[in-house]
């Protein structure tokens, strides 16, 4: 038991010690659903993005949250793709881990007919407990 414990270890510490925090690394590479209540883990990686890019900020005021939220990185860049279900459209956010606020906007894009329906059935078939979400110690990925 030992053994295993310390064998895993430096594996503890690198995670402990990346660049990403908790939250960031169980949105990476996700769809996430963006819902008020119960919270959802979209919504609470959109507002943390938005304190941290006051452009993405503005985008939302302007347009509204989006439905949902996509997440990935690579190298120093940071992608984030808004899914606005209604109007069938996505755009594209890039960013960079060591330029502060700095952020690029593309779009938008034009979401597919099955994608839209993907993402509805998602959203339909979402948990709505008001015992669910953040508050509660639950996140919310659909």
């Amino acid at each position: 038991m030992i053994r295993l414990l310390l064998a895993a270890l430096p594996f503890c510490l690198a995670s402990c010690f990346s660049p990403m925090g908790g939250v960031e690394r169980r949105a990476q590479d996700r769809i996430m659903l963006v819902r008020e209540d119960p919270p959802t883990l979209g919504v609470r990686r959109l507002r943390q993005q938005a304190s941290t890019h006051h452009d993405l900020a503005a985008f939302i005021r302007e347009r509204g949250d989006p439905d949902f939220i996509a997440e990935t990185s690579s190298d120093d860049r940071q992608y984030l793709i808004l899914y606005y279900l209604h109007q069938r459209q996505a755009w594209a956010c890039r960013s960079w881990r060591d330029q502060g606020e700095a952020i690029e906007f593309a779009g938008p894009y034009e979401i597919t007919k099955k994608e839209s329906e993907i993402l509805a059935a998602l959203k339909k078939n979402s948990v709505q407990s008001t015992r669910s979400g953040i508050a509660h110690g639950q996140l919310v990925t659909p």
